[in-house]
């Protein structure tokens, strides 16, 4: 291991020597100058062999020691630059390659100060063993005796010519001729001076036995440089030959610094061949044919520098003389080396388009710009940034050209799908909103690193606007106007005005759309309409409406007729005042009835339509449309409940002053019950329908209103308006109780109230049906005591006793099966009793009047119990408004609020029946 070591800086030294000491002079003799090679050469084994200064410590650390401190002494006391330096010191102890560690350090450190030894200032070429070079004005000491010899005098001219100052270090004069000279530690011959070309001939004459391998290089430099041109073009010649598409072919018999050289050369002609491959391919869209454009222009500029090189080399050559040594190709200025460092930036530019396109293997479009993107914006050289811009201004030409006709047209001139907005194959035009939400697609992955997330989404709204306005709108002919006025040029790089292009074509498109939606196609009436029609905003409409169709609604939903419908709807809206809204409104309401089933009457099945056309079913979607219809169908059955209580407190409150009245002393206590019960229905009913109406219905629509007129965003555009759609019925749904917050279904609970409170109603109709009856009874009864009585007569016998319970029996059935015949306040009742009245007499009677009392009082328990639940959980609410809603409708304690438990969604048992 030592010897090679040996060997390699016995060769290193030679070569450097070679280089340093001049060659023999014109007026030098062999034997003077062979002398002279000994003597550097012996002066430089001395060097390399001398110990170092016994005085110096080999200690890293001090070294660093004393470079830090004298950087806090120049730097005021500032820590910047000791810092700086203590991170480069860092890294160098890091390095495991330089062993000399101390000497680096030591070294710099005498530069820096400046020191002197023997007199002489330290030269920045100065070894840290302690050999410092001195100026030639010291070496060259006047002779004070005067007396040397010419031949002397030229001795000493030809050393110190050989050790100039850009040559070998001189070694001062020892003092005293006894010195003796330590010998050097590896004991060889000394290395033979290199001899110029005519005596190395003769030396080869003298000794044949000695260059019988060494013959002359074939092919000559010469010959390569002749051959060089159309190498680098990727064309073979006879000494430089491809043996395929990425190989070239070197001769065998060079030395190894031209095979160096050959491969260095020999990389521009292997990467000229592939890109020239892939510049006459036609693959890939028209990104890739633009990437292939700017290549192919690279090329052609790397081309006029080997012409450039060739026209070099013809001159060169023209001026070769073969009695020079290497012809004269040093003097003619053309060397093989000088090509390698005249191709070494073109070289560099191949190297990095053949990266560029090896990367860019399977990508298109925008992922290719962002490819070359991040290469010019990651890379901290400034000649791969500059390289990697000037692909991007050639291949951002096609994007950009895209981009101008999807901001100013709204048409996507895309062939090849290489834009980050797509056309959705899978599109079906089923209305304008079909084709606002699925016509164009936004595709993330596609959106090239050279614009924002922001950017690209205002882009995708600006030719999507455009696009909806051409064919949703029916506008085109502004559309094309705007184009001519506003069209500009975009190209890469220009971001400032590309950034002002975009802000002004997405002002001037969201205001056009907006303007449209708002006076051509009314959208503001049209949800006011929704609103005063299915959010039952139309008081009288609505009260008139359910008058007019509470007898037909009645009856089983299959005798239903939309014709019957229709016209109480036109009853309706001509005695309300619906009748000035505008008949372009009014015209798109309409009657019609839910999908029927077994058992269901009509009121379980009407509902009220209002048709939206396009544009604007892309605000009213066919989602929207149907939380409408919940909406309207869930207030429409409160609205019911409450015309019925209504109609059952009115006949109940006329009766008490008649029919009631009369029969005070056997039904007064029960209908006390009832009336009660009756006023807490109508007070959960009616706080229950002001708290959607107002509380929700109202607030929401002032929600609407805001955040059209003034969104977050700070322009309004068409999302804008579909989102603050959504969140207006999203509102309404969630607070209005028919979406399942906090994991409640209020729906399903105030389904069950109503259908208790009508249940309720039916059962207080009963109790006055059998009110009617024995109010009946008794005035029968009166009328025969009477008539009796004037004929002289007993008012009343046993056979009349007899006669009137079975007469009392079969009038409470009649009265309670049809309409009664006489009695006031009779004509009134039109509901069958819930309960059969079975039985004949006073017993027959008192089991009615018991199983209606009872029935009463269970449906009055169940009525509070499910009260109860509701406004348990209405308080465990976090919206406000909702807990405020059990609040009011327990504002005086009757209610007691109780939570139900309910099972977990995660349990494995079954709920309970």
């Amino acid at each position: 291991m030592s010897s090679t070591r040996d060997e390699r800086v016995d060769n290193a030294l030679q070569q450097l020597l070679e280089r340093l000491v001049p060659p023999q002079q014109p007026a030098e003799t062999p034997s003077h100058a062979d002398q002279r090679w000994d003597e550097a050469n012996e002066l430089a084994r001395e060097l390399l062999d001398r110990e170092r200064e016994p005085g110096v410590a080999d200690d890293v650390n001090q070294a660093a020691d004393l470079i830090n401190r004298r950087l806090v002494r120049e730097g005021d006391g500032r820590p910047e630059r000791a810092s700086r330096f203590g991170g480069l010191y860092s890294r160098l102890l890091a390095q495991p390659v330089l062993g000399q560690k101390w000497g680096i350090l030591y070294f710099l450190w005498r530069v820096s100060e400046g020191q002197v030894v023997d007199g002489h200032e330290i030269d920045a070429r100065a070894s840290v063993d302690g050999v410092v070079r001195v100026g030639r004005g010291d070496t060259e000491q006047e002779d004070e005796d005067g007396d040397e010899h010419n031949g002397e005098e030229e001795e000493e001219a030809v050393f110190d010519e050989a050790f100039a100052r850009n040559g070998l270090p001189r070694v001062p004069k020892v003092e005293g001729s006894g010195t003796p000279r330590q010998p050097p530690m590896r004991e060889k011959p000394t290395p033979g001076r290199p001899r110029p070309p005519q005596q190395s001939a003769r030396a080869k004459e003298a000794q044949p036995e000695h260059n019988g391998a060494v013959g002359k290089m074939e092919p000559s430099e010469a010959a390569l440089l002749r051959d060089l041109p159309f190498t680098l073009q990727g064309l073979a010649s006879t000494n430089l030959p491809f043996s395929d598409k990425s190989s070239l072919k070197l001769p065998p018999a060079l030395p190894v610094p031209l095979i160096a050289l050959l491969h260095s050369l020999a990389e521009p002609s292997l990467l000229y061949r592939s890109l020239s491959e892939f510049v006459e391919s036609s693959d890939g869209g028209l990104v890739g044919q633009s990437l292939r454009s700017a290549v192919g222009q690279e090329l052609r500029s790397y081309l006029g520098l080997v012409a450039t090189l060739e026209g070099q080399i013809r001159r060169a050559l023209a001026q070769l003389d073969d009695s020079l040594p290497h012809a004269g190709l040093g003097k003619a200025g053309v060397t093989l080396k000088r090509c390698v460092i005249w191709t070494r930036e073109a070289t560099l530019g191949l190297r990095l388009m053949s990266m560029v396109v090896e990367s860019t293997k399977g990508k298109k479009g925008s992922e290719l710009i962002s490819l070359i993107y991040n290469l010019a914006t990651s890379h901290g050289d400034a000649f791969v940034y500059t390289f990697a811009e000037r692909l991007l201004a050639s291949i951002t030409r096609p994007f950009y050209n895209m981009l101008r006709a999807w901001i100013y047209d709204g048409e996507l001139e895309d062939p090849y799908r290489e834009f980050f907005v797509s056309e959705n194959t899978d599109y079906e035009d089923s209305g304008a909103t079909s084709v606002w939400e699925n016509k164009y697609l936004l595709k993330d992955a596609m959106i090239p690193s050279i614009v924002t997330p922001d950017f690209a989404q205002r882009v995708y709204l600006i030719g999507k606007s455009l696009n909806f306005i051409r064919y949703g709108c029916h506008d085109s002919s502004w559309v094309e106007s705007y184009s001519k006025e506003a069209s500009r040029e975009l190209k890469y790089g220009d971001t400032a005005n590309l950034g002002q292009s975009i802000d002004e074509a997405y002002k001037t498109v969201m205001a056009r759309l907006i303007w449209l939606m708002e006076t051509k196609f009314a959208l503001a009436k049209h949800l006011a309409a929704l609103k005063k029609y299915l959010l039952l905003g139309q008081g009288d409409f609505i009260a008139l409406l359910m008058e007019s169709l509470a007898s037909n609604l009645d009856r089983p939903a299959n005798s239903q007729y939309r014709h019957t419908l229709t016209a109480q709807l036109e009853h309706a809206i001509r005695n309300s005042n619906a009748q000035f809204d505008s008949p372009d409104v009014l015209r798109r309401l309409d009657a019609r009835m839910l999908e029927l089933s077994h058992g269901e009457i009509g009121w379980d099945v009407f509902t009220l339509e209002y048709r939206v056309d396009s544009p604007l079913d892309v605000i009213v979607t066919p989602w929207a449309s149907k939380q409408y219809l919940k909406i309207f169908n869930f207030l429409w059955r409160v609205k019911r409940v409450e015309f019925a209580l209504a109609t059952t407190w009115r006949r109940v409150q006329t009766g008490a002053r008649g029919v009631l009245g009369a029969v005070n002393d056997k039904l007064g206590a029960d209908w006390k019950n009832a009336r009660l019960g009756l006023a807490g229905m109508v007070h959960l009913v009616d706080q229950l329908q002001y708290y959607i109406l107002f509380e929700v219905i109202e607030a929401s629509w002032s929600g609407l209103q805001k955040a059209i007129q003034n969104p977050a965003s700070g322009t309004v555009t068409l999302d804008t308006l579909i989102s603050a759609h959504t969140a207006y019925l999203r509102s309404i749904t969630r607070k209005g109780l028919l979406g399942g917050a906090g994991g409640v279904d209020f729906t399903a609970q105030l389904h069950e109230l109503l259908k208790l409170m009508l249940n309720y109603r039916d059962a207080v109709d009963g109790l006055y049906s059998f009110s009617v009856a024995e109010f009946t009874k008794r005035q029968e009864m009166s009328a025969r005591i009477e008539t009796r009585t004037r004929a002289g007569r007993w008012g009343l016998t046993e056979a009349d006793e007899d006669d009137d319970d079975a007469v009392s029996a079969g009038n409470a059935k009649s009265k309670g099966a049809g309409r009664p015949r006489r009695g006031e306040g009779l004509n009134e009742s039109v509901i069958p009793p819930l309960l059969p009245l079975g039985g004949g007499g006073a017993d027959g009677e008192r089991n009615v009047l018991e199983q209606l009392r009872q029935r009463l009082r269970s449906l009055e328990v169940d009525f509070k119990a499910r009260v109860n639940v509701l406004l348990g959980d209405l308080a465990y609410q976090p919206d406000v408004d909702m807990r405020f809603l059990g609040v009011v409708m327990n504002f005086n304690n009757v209610y007691s609020p109780a939570r139900k438990r309910r099972p977990k969604v995660d349990s494995h048992k079954p709920p309970a029946a």
